[in-house]
C-alpha cells in the first residue's frame, strides 16, 4: 500500500490538459520544483520518491512522460527504465549527476529519450519535456501506414507490428523506424537520422544511432546478423529495403 508521504500527485489550476508527467526523485525539493514547472506548464505532476514505487506508480497513472533520476533507493533508475521498456514506449528523460560520455551513451542506449546532467535548470528541462513529446505526438496529415514483408507501422495509431503481432519499441527507436520506413532505398547518414531524430543533436555523438539500430534489428530481424529490413551502407549509414530487392 503506498504512503501518502512518498507518492504526491499534484493538480495544475491551467485549463489546459497536457497529461500525467511521472517524476522519480529521491530529493524532494528537486522533484517539487519540477512538479511546479510542469503545472504551470499545464501538466499533472505525479511524484515518487522511491525507485520500488516507480513501476506501480506508471501503472496506476498512465503518463505520458516519465522524468527518472538515476541514482534512488530499492531500485535504481537504470533498472526502471528497462522494466518500463519491455511492455511502453513512453518517453523517458534521465536524471544524472554524471557526465561523462560514457554515461550519457549508457542511458541514452538503455532506452531513455534523453538525459540532463544534475545541477539543471527546470526551466529548460521542462522545455525538453515539451520538445520530446512533440516529436513523440506527431500530427497526422493522412492516415498512411507503412508496410513492407509483413513489417507494418501506422503512424496515426503509433504502432509497430510484424506479422500482425505488436512490437513494443522506445520512442527512439520508432522514430528511427519511422524515418527509414517513410524513405525506403534511401541511405542516411547518422548525422542525419540524429538530426531528425533528436532535436539537441549536438549534444549526443553519432554512435549512439549505431546502438540503437541494434536494438531496433534485435525486436524485427529474424536474423539481425543477416538483415532484411534496415541495411547499412558501410561508410555512409543506413537504408530500409525497397522493393528492388
Amino acid at each position: 500500500m503506498k504512503n501518502e508521504k512518498d507518492v504526491l500527485i499534484s493538480q495544475s489550476s491551467s485549463l489546459i490538459n497536457q497529461g500525467t508527467v511521472l517524476i522519480v526523485e529521491d530529493d524532494r525539493n528537486t522533484a517539487a520544483l519540477v512538479a511546479t514547472y510542469l503545472e504551470r506548464e499545464g501538466f499533472r505532476a505525479v511524484v515518487v520518491h522511491d525507485g520500488g514505487q516507480a513501476l506501480q506508480a506508471a501503472g496506476d497513472c498512465n503518463p505520458v512522460f516519465v522524468i527518472l533520476d538515476v541514482m534512488l533507493p530499492n531500485m535504481d533508475g537504470r533498472e526502471i527504465c528497462r522494466e518500463l521498456r519491455k511492455n511502453s514506449d513512453v518517453p523517458v528523460l534521465i536524471l544524472t549527476a554524471r557526465e561523462e560520455e560514457l554515461d550519457r551513451i549508457a542511458g541514452l542506449a538503455m532506452g531513455a529519450d534523453d538525459y540532463v546532467v544534475k545541477p539543471f535548470s527546470p526551466r529548460e528541462l521542462v522545455e525538453r519535456v515539451k520538445a520530446i513529446l512533440r516529436r513523440s505526438r506527431p500530427v497526422s496529415i493522412a492516415a498512411i501506414v507503412f508496410s513492407f514483408g509483413g513489417l507494418e507501422l501506422n503512424p496515426e495509431k503509433h504502432r509497430v507490428t510484424l506479422d500482425g503481432n505488436p512490437v513494443a519499441l522506445t520512442s527512439w527507436e520508432y522514430k528511427l523506424l519511422h524515418v527509414l520506413m517513410n524513405s525506403p532505398g534511401k541511405v542516411f547518414s547518422r548525422e542525419e537520422l540524429l538530426g531528425q531524430c533528436y532535436q539537441n543533436s549536438e549534444a549526443v555523438i553519432d554512435r549512439v544511432i549505431d546502438v540503437h539500430i541494434g536494438k531496433l534489428r534485435q525486436k524485427i530481424e529474424d536474423d539481425p546478423a543477416r538483415p532484411r529490413f534496415i541495411m547499412t551502407v558501410r561508410g555512409h549509414g543506413y537504408r530500409f529495403s525497397d522493393d528492388e530487392e
